[in-house]
C-alpha cells in the first residue's frame, strides 16, 4: 500500500458561499484559485500502485463509472461515431459486445481491455495516447464534455450535496481527494492534487475549467462565483448589525 501523502494544497482552505434558487453553494477557493492543470502525457504518474508515467495511462486505468442511464447512452451514441483512425480498440469493442459492461445490478462502467479503459488509445497508436472519445470530440469540433463519461471530465473537481433536516440543499465544490475514491485511493502510487507536479497551469482552475464548472452548477452560479472572486475584500457583504 502506498503511504499516506500530504496534499500539495494547504490543509486550511479558503471557502466562499452563495445562495441561488433556494440552494446554497460552497466553493473551495484554495483549489479553484490554484494553478492545477491536467498533465496527462506530460508527467502524470498514473493511479496504479507503481509509477506508470511512461505508459501514459493517466487516470484511465480502470473502467469509468457512469452517473446514470442518460450518461451511458450518450457515451454509447458518441462511441458509435468513432472510426478506427480515432479509436485503437474499436474492432475489439465490437467483438466483445460493446465498450460498456454491467458491473453489478446498479453499476455500468466502460469495459477494461488490456489492463486499462478500452477507450484509452495507447502509446503505439497512430494518433498517440489518450481518450478516443476526446479525439472524436476534437475532430468533430465539439466539447469533450458532450462525448466523455461525466466522471472523466469532472475529475479532479468534486461536487457533492447535502440535504439538511429542513430540506435545504447545500452543494460543495472542492478537489477530488484520495479518500473520495474509498479504500482504493490509498493504493494509488500518485494522485494529481497530492503533490506539486500538476500545479503548473498558467491560469486558475476557475478559469481553465470554466466549462466543467458551468456544466456542474450552471452559468448563473458560475458568474456569481467569479464576481465574488473579483470583488475587493472591502466590497463583500457584511452581516447585518443592530441599530
Amino acid at each position: 500500500m502506498s503511504p499516506k501523502v500530504k496534499s500539495a494544497l494547504p490543509a486550511e482552505r479558503d471557502w466562499v458561499s452563495l445562495d441561488h434558487d433556494g440552494d446554497t453553494y460552497l466553493f473551495d477557493l484554495t483549489f479553484l484559485r490554484s494553478n492545477w492543470t491536467c498533465i496527462f502525457a506530460a508527467g502524470c504518474k498514473g493511479i496504479r500502485e507503481e509509477d506508470t508515467t511512461e505508459a501514459n495511462e493517466g487516470c484511465c486505468t480502470f473502467g469509468a463509472h457512469f452517473s446514470d442511464g442518460p450518461d451511458r447512452k450518450r457515451v454509447l451514441a458518441k462511441a458509435a461515431m468513432l472510426t478506427d483512425e480515432q479509436w485503437q480498440f474499436k474492432g475489439v469493442a465490437e467483438d466483445l459486445g460493446g465498450p460498456v459492461i454491467k458491473a453489478d445490478k446498479k453499476t455500468w462502467t466502460t469495459r477494461v481491455h488490456d489492463d486499462a479503459c478500452i477507450f484509452l488509445n495507447r502509446n503505439d497508436f497512430g494518433r498517440g495516447p489518450g481518450c478516443a472519445l476526446h479525439v472524436g470530440a476534437l475532430d468533430a469540433g465539439e466539447s469533450f464534455l458532450d462525448w466523455k463519461p461525466e466522471v472523466c471530465w469532472q475529475v479532479p473537481i468534486r461536487l457533492s450535496h447535502h440535504v439538511d433536516e429542513s430540506g435545504h440543499t447545500t452543494w460543495t465544490m472542492t478537489d477530488w481527494k484520495r479518500r473520495d475514491w474509498g479504500g482504493g485511493g490509498d493504493y494509488f502510487h500518485w494522485w494529481c492534487t497530492d503533490t506539486t507536479e500538476a500545479f503548473v497551469g498558467s491560469v486558475e482552475v476557475v478559469e481553465s475549467m470554466r466549462d466543467e464548472i458551468v456544466a456542474l452548477v450552471g452559468d448563473v452560479v458560475y458568474k456569481k462565483l467569479v464576481e465574488i472572486i473579483e470583488a475587493p475584500r472591502s466590497a463583500r457583504v457584511d452581516l447585518p448589525t443592530r441599530r
